[in-house]
Parts: C-alpha cells; sequence; structure tokens
C-alpha cells in the first residue's frame, strides 16, 4: 500500500522589512490550493496592515507526521501584566525551573526586539540557541481533520475557538511532547492581542489574560529545556513532522491552585 502523502504548507508575510503575520500546517494534498489561498488572504487582511510580501512554502514531507495528543486548555484570571508575570513563576517553578530564569526570558522578551523563533534557555536562564537574535523557530506541525472539529468543539465551549488558539495549542503540543523541554512562556507581538500563555507537559496550556499592555508592539517565546545539548531539540522543533490526532479536555477559567495541583492526563 502506497505511503500517504502530506504537504507542509507554510506562510510569512512582513511589510516594509517589518514581521506581520505567519501559518502553518500539515495538509493532504487535495487541500493545497485552498490553504494557498486562506494564508494569503489572513497575510492581505491582518490587523497589523497589510503585508507588501507574502512567501508561501508548499513542500511534500519524506517523513510520515508523528500523531500525538493535544495540551488541555485552561485560563487563569490574570488582571494584569504583574499577575499575570507572578503566576508564570509559580507554574514554571513547580516543574523546576527556577525563577531567574523566568525572569530573564520576561526581561529579553521586553526589550523589544522580536525574534523569528522560539530563546532555548536552561533551568537557570542561560541561553542556549546557536543565533540569538533569531531563536529557533517551530515548523512541520498539523492537526488531522476530525481532532480539528474535535478541539474547535472544546474550545468553543469558552468562546475561544479562534485561528490564534488553535494555532498556539498546536504548537506547543508538539513542543511538549519532546521530553527534555520542561516548559514555555509566550507573549504575541500582535499589540492587540494581549493574551500569553504559559505551557508544560504537567500543567498543560494554561492562558494568561492581560500578560501585556494593549498597544505593544513586541513579543517572544521561551522554551526551558533541562540540559545543555540541544542539537537533536532543534532538530525535532525544526524538521520533525508531527500532527495532532486526539484532543485533550479543556476546561474554562481557573484558579492558581487548581492548576498547580493538576495532574495531566496526556
Amino acid at each position: 500500500m502506497p505511503r500517504r502523502l502530506y504537504y507542509s504548507i507554510r506562510m510569512r508575510s512582513s511589510q516594509n522589512g517589518v514581521h506581520i503575520s505567519g501559518a502553518e500546517g500539515i495538509y493532504d494534498r487535495h487541500l493545497i490550493s485552498s490553504m494557498v489561498q486562506e494564508y494569503t488572504q489572513r497575510a492581505l487582511l491582518h490587523d497589523r496592515g497589510r503585508a507588501d510580501e507574502i512567501r508561501i512554502t508548499v513542500e511534500e514531507l519524506k517523513e510520515t507526521p508523528r500523531k500525538i495528543p493535544s495540551l488541555p486548555v485552561c485560563t487563569l484570571n490574570t488582571r494584569n501584566p504583574d499577575a499575570a508575570k507572578k503566576a508564570s513563576v509559580k507554574i514554571l517553578s513547580s516543574v523546576g525551573i527556577s525563577a531567574r530564569a523566568v525572569e530573564e526570558a520576561f526581561n529579553a522578551i521586553n526589550v523589544g526586539i522580536t525574534m523569528r523563533g522560539a530563546m532555548l534557555m536552561d533551568i537557570e536562564g542561560v541561553r542556549l540557541e546557536p543565533d540569538l537574535l533569531r531563536g529557533v523557530r517551530v515548523t512541520r506541525m498539523g492537526i488531522t481533520e476530525k481532532a480539528s472539529r474535535d478541539l474547535s468543539t472544546e474550545l468553543g465551549k469558552f468562546g475561544l475557538d479562534n485561528t490564534t488558539v488553535k494555532e498556539a495549542v498546536i504548537l506547543a503540543s508538539k513542543v511538549h511532547k519532546y521530553r527534555m523541554i520542561l516548559g514555555e512562556l509566550c507573549i504575541s507581538d500582535d499589540p492587540n492581542y494581549t493574551t500569553g500563555y504559559i505551557a508544560t507537559r504537567i500543567h498543560g496550556y494554561v492562558r494568561l489574560p492581560h500578560i501585556k499592555k494593549r498597544g505593544i508592539p513586541y513579543g517572544g517565546r521561551a522554551f526551558f529545556i533541562a540540559g545543555r545539548e540541544v542539537k537533536d531539540l532543534i532538530r525535532y522543533l525544526q524538521r520533525t513532522p508531527v500532527m495532532i490526532n486526539r484532543i485533550n479536555p479543556c476546561r474554562g477559567v481557573v484558579k492558581l491552585r487548581d492548576v498547580l495541583e493538576r495532574k495531566s492526563g496526556r
């Protein structure tokens, strides 16, 4: 029986050299045309402005994507950046990441230089990625059509069924399947999107409203890792194709103590 073919479709857009939007997924061949059109429209109609350069890559995958479950999702009622930061420290500290490392990640993000990829930090906050200006971009991830519908159903219970949340959950689910990664901090570079998140295998994907003030046009992402040898990790993040095929249950707004007491069912 011939191997089923999958294609990675990746879009990046910019205006006057400044990043505007990006999107990607893994799809069957019959969906290539419609997804290229959808990604193009997204780049042209983005809230941050109309892109004057759009790059779309369509790549046949030589490796069958690994199938994984999604991280469960919940939301903390953080009312301001200080509360979101304090919650981040508590959650990430509970999996062995130092408060200093979390502080270093926030400081690096708040410098105002949006990197194309994520920072890699050890548990004490030492940067480990080869290129400190570019970071490491996570690519080649997707979700099956059935799992996408199921995720929409779960997120829709809490008014969260949108591409921003879905794509972030897909990315975080791929990232945290790699055992070396202990936790993640993410703040969007969209000036109108002020909800960030923390993710760990134990706690799942934890949304943090008001992690930054509206109007701030930069953000960033940090992966906190155990150990310092990152070659295989980078290869996994950038090259290994992964698709979500099963959705873990999502919850609405919860208290911090509920998150800290949670044991993931993954």
